[in-house]
């Protein structure tokens, strides 16, 4: 994977740095994996705007991906790495040898004809989807279920992964892309590997317009408003705004806002970088 400088044109194109997508090998997605998206716009059912700063964007269709990976001690080929609108990580279309089709979330490495499997006794290598009772200590995971058999939910974003630690009883320690240490039950499943297109946060829009392709509209400073519309707005000229805090009044910047009683509190060994 490699960023590229563009020639600066054009105005939009003079601070653009793109991604070459080296690793995608085709621009056609599988029909029979793909799911229509409607948007809201930021509506309601009444068509009020309920949340602000949305709206616009490309018209994308969803693929529907394969987070669980219970198809076990099936071996699949890669047929295809491609984009996915959806998600800052590449997708990897895989034909099991029954003739299924199914999407993953595609680790750095992989490529058109490796093989993937996944089980209880399958080989450590890249791709594969495993329990972390079967993988070994110190190995680099990501798409991790918190749950057994509700799918990935962990590292699933573009070049993330975890580290696995330690494992006693039922439970196995692992270190979280956020820093954060923590409990998850042996049972649920991992894959191994990082995942893909890494270079994802080097990219530069180089313009505002691209960021409304992805249908985010313009944001307005908390300190340009007035103060019935935020507890940062008003003051006469230009006035700082008084403590960052959110619209509702939540300071910013350190305050935590977890619940002390939250049941899975106990299963976080040590909390997140700050």
């Amino acid at each position: 994977m490699s960023v590229r400088k563009l020639k600066p044109i054009t105005p939009g194109q003079r601070f653009r740095i793109v991604n070459e997508y080296s690793e995608v090998t085709t621009s056609k997605p599988e029909k029979s994996l793909l799911k229509p998206m409607k948007k809201s716009g930021g509506r309601n059912n009444q068509g009020r705007m309920t949340m602000r700063y949305k709206g616009g964007g490309h018209k994308k269709r969803y693929r529907v991906i394969d987070f669980k990976r219970d198809k076990h001690d099936v071996v699949g080929e890669v047929t295809s790495i491609e984009y996915d609108p959806n998600r800052s990580a590449f997708i990897a279309l895989v034909i099991y040898s029954d003739n299924e089709k199914r999407y993953v979330i595609a680790q750095k490495g992989i490529k058109v004809g490796s093989k993937i499997v996944s089980g209880q006794s399958v080989s450590p290598d890249i791709g594969n989807a495993m329990p972390l009772s079967s993988i070994p200590l110190g190995t680099v995971i990501s798409c991790i279920e918190m749950r057994p058999g509700k799918g990935a939910t962990l590292a699933r974003s573009a070049g993330s992964y975890a580290q696995l630690m330690a494992r006693e009883g039922k439970f196995t320690t692992i270190k979280l892309p956020s820093g954060e240490t923590r409990l998850v039950l042996s049972n649920c499943y991992a894959t191994i590997g990082v995942v893909s297109n890494s270079d994802h946060q080097l990219t530069v829009s180089g313009k505002a317009g691209r960021t409304r392709w992805l249908g985010r509209r313009p944001r307005t400073r908390p300190v340009a408003m007035n103060p019935v519309d935020h507890p940062m707005g008003g003051g006469e000229g230009r006035a700082s705004g008084g403590h960052p805090r959110s619209r509702k009044g939540i300071p910013a910047k350190g305050f935590r806002t977890r619940s002390k009683t939250k049941e899975s509190n106990k299963y976080i060994i040590e909390r997140r970088n700050k």
